[in-house]
């Protein structure tokens, strides 16, 4: 629910602070419209009775109204659907037939007409032209058959990529400009809900609400204790018992579906897990405590804003928070909070697996001091570790196409059965993700990668685990907002850096295996992989002078700090031991060509020194040439696009090892050249003590490799 007025509201109900001043309470409505109201502690009490003959009438709102969803239950029936359990809903229906039919004429009527009339529209070739008008029509029937599918168009309505303009301009009026219910009401259940007269517990409150939505209205108040401004959330009454009569029903209809289908995604659970968040989105209190969470996980980030919880002040219809006052993420171009919303959602997701479910623009602020605020902690996601892991590793097969790694990942992630035939999956996963990954990660959009695996999924009978919907909803959403701002925008391109970086330095042993299996296959290292790996971790920045370097190009100085940054920390051990290991082979290789091309130059000034052939050299110790140029290059600041190829075809060994040869003392030139060697040099007096004798220790510890490779090779040699 979005709370984002440029100002605090002018109309403002002023509570005096005693309770017996018998003046009453003024309403100021401007210059020279006032109202007066009685005041005090009984006078709450006097309120509270006053309403509760009206409080039914005023309750039936304009929105409640058209929902037709307001029925009583009693005290047991409401108790029993604090928490969702499909057999205790079922119950108390299943003792309300008639409103459970009335509810499924209601839904079919209202959308069968919006179909009818869609379907006439293309009969007389109107389409076009009504276009408009009916997607007016659709908004004022979600708004009809209430908040369960309020809550649904939300998800998609921020989606410009797949919603048309008109429609997408309709849904988002869903976002926070639901007609609200009577103040009357909603002051009375923050009286009864707090059991303390309203103006005990604020100095001011608006007499209106600032924002209402489907589960709720959100109203400015001062709290009286401490002078602070706070939003107060009032849930909407009867909400829970209307929601909970339409998950039954959708819950009934995917079970159809699943069997006409013969689907293996168990589609009630899908529902269950929807439905689950939605009745914990509705429980305050519960509300209140993932603020607390999320604020204590991610407030610190940069440019990142979570609002204080006051819990004290918080039951399971009411909730009091910190006011936080900006304008939607989605009406302000700023690409930076962008990137700053996808850091965040890469630690909620990837990080700590406690992540928000539901960042549609409404929820997803720019502060006036340019940070992104988060809003409505009702529908949260906890996303586990062995799950996190799955998808880091299914995003590195992916875009280094290793479409056999990236079938069995989806067996981890509970997309396939075990017993899926994993190379029919596999040659269908490479026609569906080939082209796409082919355009680089920095292009392959999230929206158009879930759209082409469709089909895919549906021939091979792909179960949807009831965590993905959510997690996938937050990614396409955040991407939708995106796409709001940049058309161009890919969240999965954004979120790569954060991957690569977190591949690079993670201590978990799974993620240093696949690491472990990435740069080595078959035994072969991969080069170009780690400085894939290394480029992109480099892109993942949150601080705008650095955003802004990047934007105007990295120069050899700032990579080779950002990389020796990395690898001289205890996060980036692993890696260190990787390029130590790989450097000292390939100096091994360069002393080999060096003692063989000095040989070779002998060879004339020998006797019969022609007819023998010294060349020492391995094929293995050709590719280490290889990759030992490749190192030099990336450490210097000069990441190399050319493949790891041997280029023999059909040439003779003897041209090979030239032309390495001359590719290593081209890299020992660049590398050793003082315009090169002095940024080094001042990019190590800058690291941190800590990192500059991890540096200085480098060189003893590649002597020591370089004496144990050599005496391992003597050892082959004399035996072998």
């Amino acid at each position: 629910m979005a709370l984002h007025l440029p100002s605090p509201p002018p109309l403002r109900l002023v509570l005096p602070a005693n309770p017996d001043c018998g003046g009453g309470l003024g309403l100021a409505l401007g210059p020279s419209v006032s109202a007066r109201f009685p005041c005090g502690r009984r006078s709450g009490r006097r309120i509270a009775a006053a309403t509760a003959a009206a409080s039914r009438r005023d309750a039936v709102d304009a929105f409640t109204e058209k929902s037709g969803y307001l029925f009583e239950l009693s005290a047991t029936e409401a108790d029993s659907l604090t928490d969702y359990d499909v057999a205790k809903i079922a119950a108390v229906f299943r003792r309300r037939p008639l409103v459970l039919v009335r509810r499924l004429l209601q839904t079919a009527t209202t959308l069968g007409r919006w179909f009818a009339s869609r379907y006439l529209d293309g009969l007389m070739e109107r389409s076009d032209q009504m276009f408009e008008v009916r997607a007016e029509e659709l908004r004022n029937i979600l708004v009809e058959l209430g908040p369960a599918y309020i809550k649904v168009a939300q998800a998609i309505s921020s989606r410009p990529d797949l919603i048309p303009p008109s429609y997408l301009d309709e849904l988002s009026l869903l976002q926070d400009r639901i007609a609200p219910f009577s103040t009357n009401v909603a002051f009375n259940t923050i009286e009864q809900e707090l059991k303390v007269p309203i103006d005990e517990l604020f100095s001011e409150i608006s007499p209106e609400p600032i924002a209402a939505a489907s589960l709720g209205q959100v109203y400015q108040a001062r709290l009286r204790h401490s002078g602070k401004v706070v939003a107060v959330k009032v849930q909407r009454p009867g909400v829970q018992a209307a929601i909970a009569l339409d998950i039954l029903i959708l819950r009934y209809l995917a079970g159809l579906i699943r069997k006409a289908r013969r689907l293996n995604t168990d589609l009630p659970a899908v529902v269950d897990e929807w439905a689950s968040s939605l009745f914990r989105e509705m429980d305050y209190q519960k509300e209140a405590n993932n603020g607390i969470k999320f604020r204590q996980l991610y407030g610190s980030l940069p440019n990142v804003v979570v609002p204080e919880m006051y819990v004290e002040h918080t039951t399971r219809r009411v909730l009091t928070m910190e006011w936080i006052e900006g304008q939607k993420l989605s009406e302000d171009k700023d690409l930076y909070l962008v990137e700053v919303g996808v850091y965040c959602s890469f630690n909620q997701l990837l990080e700590y697996g406690f992540y928000h479910a539901d960042p549609h623009p409404g929820n997803l602020l720019r502060t006036y001091d340019g940070k992104l605020a988060y809003l409505d902690f009702g529908m949260m996601g906890e996303f586990e570790q062995e799950l996190r892991d799955g998808f880091i590793e299914a995003c590195l097969h992916l875009v280094n196409r290793d479409f056999v790694a990236l079938s069995k990942d989806f067996v981890t992630l509970g997309l396939l059965p075990p017993t899926a035939d994993k190379e029919a999956v596999t040659k269908a996963l490479t026609g569906v993700f080939q082209n796409a990954v082919a355009r680089g990660i920095r292009n392959i959009s999230f929206g158009d990668l879930l759209g082409n695996l469709g089909t895919t999924m549906y021939k091979f009978k792909f179960q949807i685990p009831s965590y993905f919907s959510l997690v996938i909803r937050s990614l396409a959403v955040l991407e939708g907002i995106a796409i709001g701002l940049n058309p161009d925008y890919k969240v999965l391109g954004s979120t790569y850096p954060w991957i690569a970086r977190k591949v690079l330095s993670d201590s978990s042993p799974k993620l240093k295996s696949s690491l472990q299996a990435l740069l080595y296959e078959d035994g072969s290292f991969r080069v170009d992989r780690l400085e894939s790996l290394l480029t992109e971790s480099l892109r993942a920045r949150t601080e705008r002078a650095l955003m802004k370097r990047q934007a105007e190009g990295n120069d050899s100085r700032m990579v080779v700090k950002q990389i020796l940054s990395f690898t001289l920390t205890e996060k980036g051990s692993f890696v260190r031991e990787i390029i130590l290991e790989e450097l000292s082979k390939g100096m091994d290789a360069l002393g080999l060509a060096t003692v063989d091309s000095l040989t070779s130059a002998a060879v004339p000034y020998i006797p019969f020194g022609t007819s023998f052939a010294f060349s020492t050299l391995t094929d293995e110790d050709i590719t280490n040439l290889k990759t030992f140029r490749r190192l030099l290059l990336l450490l210097s600041g000069f990441p190399s696009n050319e493949s790891l190829s041997q280029g023999r075809n059909g040439e003779s060994r003897a041209n090979v090892e030239k032309l390495y040869l001359e590719e290593v003392s081209l890299a020992l030139d660049q590398i050793s050249s003082l315009q090169e060697i002095l940024p080094l040099l001042s990019v190590i007096s800058e690291l941190p003590p800590e990192a500059q004798q991890r540096f200085l220790s480098l060189p003893s510890d590649l002597a020591s490799r370089l004496f144990s490779r050599g005496i391992a090779r003597t050892i082959r040699r004399i035996f072998l």
